[in-house]
């Protein structure tokens, strides 16, 4: 067992960084210690420390949140780097074998709510940046705290803050665990679009003895949802997976059992590819749901976005075969993360940990893939300002 933090602050070592990360705890959204935990890491490094709040407004969003921009500067006309990730973390639930907060070492593994999605991947990060020239280029870290949320005050809000510093990365990793069996197996050249919709469906209560004193919504929104379910999409593409819509919740809220209820509501998500728009598809929900009296009321949390293979993905791969004899496979697979707004700023892609014990109790990180991710996250970094 390892007791954290270590005692010293300037400590580069993966693992005491990740721990030292772990032991602030920072569920969604978040602010404070865990930012001031990496502040102390990167200044020492010449990285001059940018932090705003953000969504502290009536709009009713969730907040405050806090997000931080670090940059040294190499010369002029130098190329810059982004490294991307978030520092929030899920709640940590029941069950741990110790405190989720309380990072700790067993055998090869290093457990602590945040292991792996993930204060692992920056700590790698910070510790591989120690060892980058300051005359090799310019190098960011674009760090939010509230990617496990509604991500409304989050990098969005970044990214306008960096626009106003008139800062803007040539290419951006983004360090979410996107590993499946082995450090290094896949990374995410892109991601399908999200959406969430609800719809609700207005009757008149009344007795069951009695329909036609009343009018039952409930057969108009089994039928709106079985159409919705009855939709294909499309078939997928080249690199990505087919779009699919999932019901997701029925609430009727009726406890009585001989009434009528006088509204029934649902909700779907919808995962799509880049045949779509996300206006579009909100434009087809509204009007199938027009056709069966409901009112839709769809919200698009993200575009479908891709980063063809290239120089970019082909240096992610060649750091990665170096230290692991692996070349990662380029997917566009699992759901959303933050790369769906910078894209908007730069070439991106996500790579990182293994993300097997994400989001789970006792979740771990092994101890050998911090120190492996630290040298290809270097690798990478060298490469990309060359």
């Amino acid at each position: 067992m390892t007791d954290f933090p270590p005692s010293d602050p300037v400590d580069l070592d993966p693992v005491a960084l990740t721990g030292r990360l772990i032991a602030c705890p920072s569920v969604t959204p978040a602010t404070g210690g865990v930012f001031d935990a990496l502040q102390a890491m990167v200044e020492p490094l010449g990285f001059t420390v940018h932090r705003w709040i953000e969504g502290q407004d009536a709009t009713g969003h969730e907040g405050p949140v806090e997000n931080l921009f670090a940059v040294r500067h190499g010369p002029a006309g130098s190329r810059h780097f982004g490294f991307a990730g978030h520092l929030d973390v899920v709640p940590a639930g029941e069950g741990w074998t110790a405190h989720a907060f309380q990072p700790e070492v067993r055998g090869n593994l290093l457990y602590g709510r945040g292991a792996v999605d993930m204060k692992g991947a920056i700590a790698c990060m910070v510790a591989a940046l120690a060892d980058i020239p300051a005359d090799a280029g310019t190098i960011s870290l674009i760090i939010t705290g509230d990617e496990e949320g509604e991500a409304q005050h989050g990098t969005r809000a970044l990214m306008e803050r960096m626009a106003q510093l008139g800062e803007k990365p040539d290419l951006i990793l983004v360090g979410e665990p996107t590993s499946v069996h082995r450090l290094g197996d896949m990374m995410k050249i892109g991601r399908r679009g999200s959406i969430n919709a609800w719809f609700t469906v207005e009757g008149r209560e009344g007795h069951v003895a009695y329909p036609h004193l009343a009018d039952n919504p409930l057969p108009r929104l089994v039928a709106l949802l079985a159409d919705l379910d009855a939709m294909e999409l499309d078939h997928g593409t080249d690199w990505f997976q087919p779009s699919n819509l999932e019901i997701t919740e029925i609430t009727v809220g009726n406890k009585a059992t001989n009434v009528i209820p006088h509204r029934g509501m649902g909700r779907i998500s919808i995962r799509f590819n880049d045949t779509h728009s996300g206006a579009g598809l909100c434009a087809r929900l509204e009007e199938i749901a027009a056709r069966h009296g409901a009112v839709a009321r769809p919200k698009i949390y993200g575009e479908p976005f891709l980063t063809p293979p290239g120089e970019f993905s082909a240096m992610i791969a060649a750091a990665v075969e170096a230290e692991t004899g692996l070349i990662p496979e380029p997917s566009t697979s699992g759901g959303t993360s933050d790369a769906r707004f910078l894209k908007s700023i730069a070439p991106v892609i996500e790579f990182g940990l293994c993300n097997a014990t994400m989001h789970k109790r006792d979740e771990a990180v092994a101890l050998d893939d911090l120190y492996a991710l630290t040298r290809i996250y270097r690798r990478i970094v060298l490469a990309a300002l060359s």
